[in-house]
């Protein structure tokens, strides 16, 4: 049988045909199951050697909030000169790698018009069912993504559409949006106005005028953001298509760019990997808060914070939240994590960057886009259509998706000359950030939303 086994400390191996674990060694009931080179749960009764390891005879060890200590221990990557990438530069100095219309609402109650805009102009809009109704931080956390979005530099316009009476009316918006540039972003209130599709449809025109003398030029891969998700995972996942995320994290990173990597819960029993990597204490504590403060919200609603992996991660091979875990973090590769970032913050610091949110992949993709991340590397064994609002590269840890759902899926990871394939998926980055399409734009399929996590009035 064709089996891998990943950590000389492991004690399962690797079914490369179903990608389930399989018992090295004998394996006393209590002991750990160790994978990844970490321990990924406990054995719930005597397993022998060459026996299936999955549900039904071990359980994860996630439970508690616990304390840590700051024990640094990470190397500093070696540089690497940068590439050239084709962009639009931005007034401010940003770069965009695309130069798309979008259509933002301020409020769910306007979604339907702005389709209609889209279907009237090709410009893309990004409905959501929020804006009203939410009060505090839930509210709060609307507005700081929708600013992300309407900032994002992806976009070489925004048509802001708001209704008139919501909570988030427009002045709300433009308050915690600060400065804009008014030839890129425009407004419009459509109670306000007698006929709002031909007023919209005027505005976007103008959009579109003003983009159309925006122009690629050459600037550095140093400039890149890129944001790090996996979703329908499987146990191949963290053995091919999120360790090859891990090395081209780690040459984006060499070059001067900037990775984020966010889904908290699926830190959960992996945390320490990246806490031994914070740079410095203050970030080794932020990272401490956002794991704990994680967990505590699971508590605070009843759940425990070991609810994960899912049914299709189940039958992928996937037991426990600590073996999903330790399979996500691969994406970070082993660059030094710089900063941690919350909801709505904008990335500053080029390196790799840690993110609030949960797993939950629309939400996921959405907050990568809105703190500034120009795409998103999507690795997933099951499959999936879903983009957000960035081009989203959708890398499969297996052959079989990969070929069986060709329409979504970008490029296959499976293989095990991972630099290689890090040297592949690299220049297939260089390629979407010089304009080439990804399968969810060639689709059509754009998405986005946004965590709620308070009273709907």
């Amino acid at each position: 049988m064709d089996t891998v086994r990943i950590n000389e400390k492991d004690n399962v191996c690797v079914n490369l045909h179903t990608g389930h674990k399989i018992a090295l060694c004998n394996i006393e009931k209590g002991a750990d199951i160790i994978k990844y080179g970490y321990p990924i749960g406990y054995a719930t009764e005597n397993i022998k050697a060459g026996d299936s390891v999955h549900s039904h005879n071990m359980k994860t060890k996630l439970g508690d909030i616990l304390s840590y200590e700051y024990n640094p221990d990470f190397t500093e990557l070696e540089p690497i000169e940068p590439f050239k990438i084709n962009a639009f530069v931005r007034e401010n100095g940003d770069i965009g790698i695309r130069n798309d219309i979008w259509i933002v609402p301020t409020v769910g109650c306007v979604n339907s018009i702005a389709k209609q805009l889209s279907e009237k102009t090709g410009a893309i809009c990004f409905a959501h069912p929020y804006g009203c109704s939410q009060l505090g931080d839930d509210m709060k956390i609307t507005q700081l993504i929708l600013r992300g979005l309407i900032k994002h530099p992806n976009a070489g316009g925004v048509l802001v559409l708001g209704l008139g009476c919501e909570n988030n009316h427009l002045g709300e918006m433009k308050a915690v949006l600060g400065s804009w540039n008014e030839n890129r972003v425009k407004f419009l209130s459509v109670q306000d106005c007698e006929n709002e599709l031909e007023q919209g449809i005027a505005l976007i025109n103008e959009l579109k005028e003003y983009t159309s003398k925006d122009k690629r030029e050459e600037v550095p891969v140093s400039k890149l953001k890129i944001g790090l998700k996996c979703g329908g995972s499987d146990g191949f996942s963290g053995i091919t298509a999120n360790a090859v995320c891990g090395l081209v994290t780690d040459k984006i990173c060499a070059m001067g760019g900037t990775a984020v990597l966010t889904e908290v819960p699926e830190m959960f029993g992996a945390e320490t990997v990246l806490f031994d990597r914070c740079v410095s204490k203050d970030v080794f504590d932020k990272s401490v808060n956002l794991i704990n403060d994680f967990k505590q919200y699971f508590k605070d609603h009843g759940e425990p914070v070991s609810e994960n992996p899912s049914p299709g991660n189940k039958e992928g091979g996937i037991t426990t939240l600590e073996e999903k875990s330790l399979g996500c973090v691969q994406k970070g590769g082993t660059a030094p994590v710089v900063d941690v970032l919350d909801y709505g913050d904008t990335l500053t610091k080029s390196g790799l960057n840690l993110l609030n949110g949960p797993g939950n992949d629309i939400v996921s993709i959405t907050n990568l886009s809105a703190v500034g991340c120009h795409m998103v590397l999507f690795t997933t064994g099951r499959g999936t259509p879903l983009g957000g609002a960035v081009p989203t590269i959708k890398i499969a840890s297996n052959d079989n998706i990969a070929t069986r759902k060709s329409h979504w899926i970008d490029y296959s990871a499976y293989g095990f000359d991972k630099n290689a394939k890090a040297d592949e998926l690299l220049d297939l980055i260089k390629r979407v950030a010089n304009g080439e399409q990804t399968k969810n734009e060639i689709q059509g399929n754009r998405e986005i939303a946004i965590f709620k996590d308070g009273v709907t009035l």
